[in-house]
């Protein structure tokens, strides 16, 4: 991994989490591949719908639409930010909700007077495939972050004092007047 990439992951991470020096590829799990691939090209087709907004659309039949293909690419690239990050679960799902919406979006455009409409059928093909890929991702993410399925611990009979709370009772009287209660 470059430093650049270092430093994207670094930026994207909470506060209080530890900062990337360097992973190996033994530390990346095949989810943290696909996430990480994913992500990646989300980025590269938000880029793209985002740059170039008119040749998607020419190419799509949809011309006069380029300010959705411009939104749409904000949010191909917001999702492919969250997929390279420390929740890439969440990343992961915005991802399969903006596939629905692509399918929305494009399934009119299928329409008998559109001469684009064999761009549209790969380009419905195509999104199909990634949403099974993301969708894939997004389960494999949610399964790494559940908790273990080991015994359920149960908190409910300590009462947080170390030696029991009858030992506990009428210390606050033997401290001397002006003591801190920490000194005993």
């Amino acid at each position: 991994m470059g430093t650049a990439m270092y430093a994207l992951s670094n930026f994207v991470r909470p506060k209080g989490d530890p900062t990337i020096i360097r992973s190996g590829p033994g530390s990346l799990t095949s989810t943290d591949r696909l996430a990480r691939a994913l992500g990646w090209f989300s980025i590269g087709v938000g880029a793209i719908e985002l740059l170039a907004p008119h040749r998607v659309t020419r190419a799509l039949g949809m011309r006069g639409r380029e300010g959705l293909v411009r939104v749409y690419g904000l949010r191909e690239i917001s999702s492919g930010v969250m997929s390279l990050s420390v929740d890439k679960k969440a990343g992961l799902w915005s991802r399969v909700a903006g596939d629905g919406m692509d399918i929305a979006t494009l399934l009119p455009e299928l329409r008998i007077g559109n001469p684009r409409k064999g761009n549209v059928a790969l380009a419905l093909l195509t999104v199909g495939g990634i949403m099974v890929l993301d969708y894939i991702g997004a389960q494999d993410a949610a399964a790494q972050q559940r908790r273990g399925r080991g015994k359920l611990r149960l908190y409910n009979n300590r009462s947080g004092f170390p030696k029991g709370l009858e030992a506990s009772k009428g210390l606050a009287r033997q401290l001397p007047q002006g003591a801190p209660m920490g000194a005993s």
